[in-house]
């Protein structure tokens, strides 16, 4: 298991710094980053949680899954790497050439 962390579903005020300090009920907390939308810089309602060992990584999963904050019930888990870039924008079938784009 890794030491990084998916944290979903919470609410749009939450900061780094709140989540900096739930999370340290489990431990050392490394790092925290909050995915905002790159636009108007609002949270996007998930983040990242690097906590310091795969001990403290596993007590956050533990007592934080299905934590409630702000009405709203946290999801974590262990962080998935990114899939590798297929190419394209999205699945589906390629439009003919002779079919009009609008």
């Amino acid at each position: 298991m890794g030491r990084k962390l998916y944290v979903g579903n919470f609410p749009y005020e939450t900061g780094e710094a709140e989540l900096q300090g739930l999370f340290a009920r489990a431990g050392t907390v490394e790092t925290v980053k909050v995915m905002r939308d790159m636009a108007t810089g609002r949270a996007r309602g998930f983040a990242f949680v690097e906590m310091s060992t795969e001990d403290e990584a596993q007590k956050a999963i533990a007592e934080l899954n299905e934590y409630q904050l702000g009405g709203r019930s946290l999801s974590v888990n262990e962080a998935r790497p990114k899939p590798a870039y297929a190419g394209g924008f999205g699945g589906g079938e390629s439009r003919r050439r002779s079919e009009p784009r609008w």
